[in-house]
């Protein structure tokens, strides 16, 4: 589903955080142009979602049928992810892109089922916009987001092998907390205490601006509530 087919809200009021752009290593934005990240921080917890957002997945449900979701992967958001996996040297029909991800846990569940507020809240963003939100612990961010290339020797926390040189990682100021499209470091994913989290949405090539601010303002709406 493309941006502008719903939601739990519209475009963000005068009162609404307005999305940081994050920072692109250099090396990177020339490699891969179109390449971005943008996040906002959300004040409060992830618990059991409240009945509007159980509301809003199961109204999803309904209309991402079987062959919606078959042809979904030829509408231009999810294309473009699916070209920029190839880049990479990832087979988007081995590691599925996260709107293709959603799609297959609704094929084969029948629904989206609900697991938790920050859960749906991801869901309902990538569903209806088809651009990848991830989530972080704002309080083990260390200054702004950016995508960069590992250095030699770089591992993320909790995992000992080292990183490949030059693998694609969601860093902050100091060191990476994420793979680009993949695993996030131990200690940066939101946990049952963390108090403020940051939505982190991912731009590549062929995707808007527009639809970028829109998934992450219905994943903001969507833990808000």
């Amino acid at each position: 589903m493309e941006a502008g087919e719903g939601g739990i809200a519209g475009l963000p009021g005068e009162d609404e955080a307005v999305p940081e752009r994050g920072w692109i290593a250099p090396a990177v934005s020339e490699e891969f142009p179109g390449l971005g990240i943008a996040w906002t921080t959300v004040e409060g917890r992830s618990g059991r979602s409240p009945r509007p957002v159980k509301d809003r997945l199961r109204e999803l449900s309904s209309r991402f049928h079987g062959g919606h979701a078959i042809h979904m992967r030829q509408r231009p958001i999810p294309w473009a992810y699916r070209v920029f996996f190839r880049q990479i040297g990832l087979d988007p029909d081995q590691t599925r892109t996260p709107i293709e991800e959603l799609a297959l846990e609704r094929m084969k569940k029948g629904a989206f089922v609900s697991r938790s507020q920050l859960d749906d809240a991801l869901t309902i963003a990538i569903v209806e916009t088809g651009v990848a939100v991830r989530a972080f612990d704002a309080e083990r961010m260390e200054g702004r987001l950016g995508i960069r290339a590992s250095a030699p020797g770089e591992a993320l926390e909790g995992r000992p092998a080292e990183l490949p040189s030059g693998t694609l990682v969601i860093a902050d100021e100091r060191r990476p907390v994420a793979l680009l499209f993949g695993a996030t470091a131990e200690g940066r994913g939101v946990h049952p205490h963390t108090d403020r989290i940051t939505l982190a949405a991912l731009a590549v090539k062929g995707v808007p601006e527009i639809s970028v601010e829109e998934a992450l303002w219905l994943a903001r709406a969507a833990l808000t509530i």
